[in-house]
């Protein structure tokens, strides 16, 4: 595997971001360098007072080479090194507290360069400032390794067909609120009943589904977990007090209890539903994920059943339904009624079916 690597020297007198980008590191050897780098570092933090002579004996290179690749870290990556003419050898300036460095293969920066997109494009703008300026922190060695701005662009980016922006108004006090564990106090709509209503909530989890973004956290008003859409938020405001996660709440688990946006937070309510599709439509379903617990049968006639557990019935029969014919559901009964009523109003919609005596 190809490893360039990238380290950021969080010290630096600016409070940037500097890049071990790839023109130097070819001048220096690449990972060879990086590796005779921190052993250099680690020798200046013990005091041990190395030098040129020092580490072209340690790594076998010649004085020059050792030298040129002192001064890159002194003059290029902002490195506070002095040289001791009395020890014959460097120390740093200021050793008030250690110089971290976060190494990143090609992988990692390609990975790096998905989440900014990801949250560029399904943020609804939120976070677009941000983004820019960690693009342009990150500018010069993504230029190196992967192209200018426009080729990252139109190689990459992320689409949903209906979501719910969530405004930076909204969303920024939200995730900030759960990152510092403190409540919140907002206006909820909520479109089922048609009103306002003033919440105060713990807020868990911001979670990005299908594009939309949705609050899971402790609502006050309801005495248990609730979700919230940030769309339907207003008058966020993040109160002076703070609130301590139940030892025993897990989000990869409460996610996994329900389909969809649809969660429970006892696992005894959910229901296992199953689903067959057609011969026809089995060669597009097979190696679909409806749930992280499902299960997957193949038929003798061709046909594709899958069985998972739901906490309602509400999203997965809008799934189904967009399946149309080559779907139908097996079990449980509640649900198998609920799509054929839905179907026979689709039906008189379009004036093919009588309507009910």
């Amino acid at each position: 595997m190809l490893f360039s690597p990238v380290q950021y020297n969080l010290n630096s007198p600016d409070s940037t971001l500097l890049c071990i980008v790839k023109e130097g590191l070819e001048r220096m050897g690449s990972r060879n360098s990086i590796e005779r780098l921190r052993w250099f570092d680690r020798q200046v933090q013990e005091k041990r007072f190395p030098n040129a002579s020092s580490l072209a004996a340690k790594y076998e290179i010649s004085k020059r080479t050792a030298q040129r690749e002192i001064d890159y870290m002194r003059d290029r990556l902002s490195f506070p090194l002095e040289y001791d003419a009395s020890r014959k050898g460097y120390y740093y300036t200021d050793d008030t507290v250690p110089i971290p460095s976060i190494y990143l293969t090609t992988e990692e920066l390609f990975s790096l360069v998905m989440a900014r997109n990801f949250l560029r494009d399904l943020s609804g703008g939120a976070v677009g400032k941000e983004i820019g300026e960690i693009t342009k922190k990150l500018k010069k060695v993504l230029n190196r390794f992967i192209g200018d701005e426009k080729t990252i662009d139109n190689a990459l980016s992320f689409r949903v067909v209906t979501h719910s922006p969530a405004p930076e108004e909204i969303i920024k006090p939200v995730l900030g609120a759960c990152l510092t564990h403190r409540r919140i106090r907002f206006t909820y709509f909520s479109p089922a009943h048609n009103q306002n209503t003033e919440r105060t909530v713990d807020p868990y989890h911001l979670l990005n589904y299908m594009g939309s973004w949705h609050l899971i956290g402790r609502c006050h008003l309801r005495g248990a977990l609730r979700d919230f859409n940030l769309a339907r938020m207003s008058d966020v405001q993040i109160l002076d007090e703070e609130f301590a996660m139940p030892f025993n709440f897990d989000i990869h688990e409460h996610l996994s209890r329900g389909f969809g946006i649809y969660k429970t937070e006892d696992a005894d309510d959910l229901t296992d539903v199953t689903i067959r599709f057609s011969p026809e439509k089995a060669l597009w379903a097979k190696g679909r994920i409806w749930h992280p617990k499902q299960t997957e049968t193949s038929l003798p006639d061709g046909s594709l059943e899958f069985t998972f557990p739901v906490a309602d019935f509400t999203e997965v029969k809008m799934e189904i339904m967009k399946h149309g014919a080559g779907v139908e559901v097996i079990s449980p009964a509640e649900l198998r009624e609920m799509v054929m009523t839905e179907s026979e109003q689709v039906c008189r919609l379009y004036g093919i079916c009588a309507p009910p005596k």
